[in-house]
């Protein structure tokens, strides 16, 4: 019973990536089929429990998974609140009109675009990058096929900026934790992660030869509103300093900024009924939640049945250099996070030029599917052009410029090591 199990859930993700791939086919929402797949999933684990034990593995199981999918959502909520307030009150497209000269070629935009994605990204976490790019390119009014394009450098771009930081991504923190790379071979895949970016850039910028007209129509700015753009700039340095310092965990510390924000708020007297502050957290895309946690929740339940830990068995049929390659293009379609779990649990032993290898690979390769990453969810959820299908379309490109990227990384281990 257990093995037709355990066929059946591999079913269920597998019939949850087709709803998602085949969304605009059959016109049902990819949130209502994977969240409804994923629960079931989940069902049916606790009504057919493996041996004794069982059940309390399943409960454990499953509260871990929702403790990290309840981390996710509350970071997701402060976050997306703070973009959509600046973004309601024109603070974004303001900066971006600053920023940027009346008239631009698309192929000089899409370079500064996609510089821009990787610098804050690896300043910022790639959720709060994602979102204010997100907001970047759809004030730039592109026709649709021009705005996937863009889409599709942010996504590469936000996940390739965080890869040398240990507060850029979670699977880069996992790693150097478990004492395979120091910090200083960390940042040495900032080279060939740029690289990677440009690469990418220049495959997409063929066919570009229009110019952009910004016409700059600036939004008189409150100083409420100030204050709050300086409370969200804070809450990211934060972030960081206290995630390097202290291991806060992102979460409480962006939930802390959001009640700073609805303080500020009632300090200025602006938190009317004409414009409550609370308002702005319902208007964020609770679709995108339900998304993540139908796919967070399904991933929970393949690592529950031990199908994460199987795929490491790569590392006995080839070289390193091959699996963790490999495991780059697998993170497309299974979260990065309990795939590096199980590689750092399954006691491989690699030098730390391969370790390096595989820092890149589980932090870049989500980008080859647009539901690899939480980049690609929320852009997704942002720009309504972009859907499985036709961020597909993008996947030679895509694929050069992570192979290109991993070869990079490869090569400054052997230089720099």
């Amino acid at each position: 019973m257990t093995d037709i199990l355990h066929l059946i859930l591999i079913g269920f993700a597998l019939l949850a990536l087709l709803g998602v791939v085949l969304e605009e086919v059959i016109h049902v929402n990819k949130a209502k089929v994977t969240l409804f797949l994923g629960t079931l999933s989940w069902i049916l684990l606790f009504i057919f429990p493996e041996g004794e034990m069982g059940v309390e593995k399943v409960e454990q199981g499953l509260s871990e998974s929702i403790s990290e999918i309840a981390e996710l959502w509350l970071f997701l909520v402060a976050a997306m609140t703070f973009v959509a307030y600046l973004n309601k009150k024109g603070m974004i497209q303001n900066l971006i009109y600053l920023l940027l000269p009346s008239q631009i070629s698309e192929r000089m935009l899409l370079v500064l675009t996609g510089l821009f994605c990787f610098v804050f990204s690896s300043i910022a976490d790639n959720i709060t990058a994602t979102l204010v790019s997100s907001a970047l390119i759809l004030s730039l009014n592109l026709d649709a096929k021009k705005t996937l394009r863009f889409a599709a450098l942010v996504v590469f771009a936000v996940n390739s900026g965080g890869v040398a930081l240990i507060t850029g991504d979670v699977t880069t923190l996992m790693i150097f934790l478990s004492g395979h790379v120091g910090v200083v071979q960390l940042l040495y895949l900032s080279l060939p992660a740029l690289i990677g970016v440009l690469a990418l850039t220049l495959m997409l910028s063929q066919g570009l030869s229009g110019h952009v007209v910004i016409e700059k129509k600036m939004t008189p700015i409150r100083r409420v509103d100030m204050v709050i753009g300086l409370v969200f700039l804070s809450t990211i340095v934060a972030t960081i300093t206290f995630n390097a310092l202290f291991h806060i965990p992102p979460m409480l510390t962006f939930l802390t900024g959001l009640s700073v924000m609805f303080l500020v708020s009632r300090f200025f007297d602006d938190d009317i009924e004409q414009d409550p502050i609370l308002e702005y957290i319902r208007v964020i895309e609770f679709e995108t939640l339900l998304f993540f946690l139908g796919i967070l929740l399904l991933v929970g339940m393949l690592k529950e049945i031990d199908v994460l830990s199987s795929i490491v068995s790569l590392y006995q049929l080839m070289p390193p250099i091959a699996a963790n390659y490999l495991m780059g293009v697998l993170s497309a379609g299974i979260d990065n996070v309990p795939l590096t779990a199980a590689v750092l649990k399954s006691g491989i032993e690699m030098s730390t030029r391969e370790w390096m290898q595989l820092t890149y690979a589980v932090g870049v390769g989500g980008s080859l599917l647009v539901i690899g990453s939480a980049a690609g969810i929320v852009m997704m959820s942002k720009v309504s052009e972009l859907t499985f299908g036709r961020y597909v379309r993008f996947m030679l490109p895509l694929l050069i410029a992570y192979t290109v990227g991993y070869g990079g990384a490869h090569l400054v281990g052997v230089w720099l090591l």
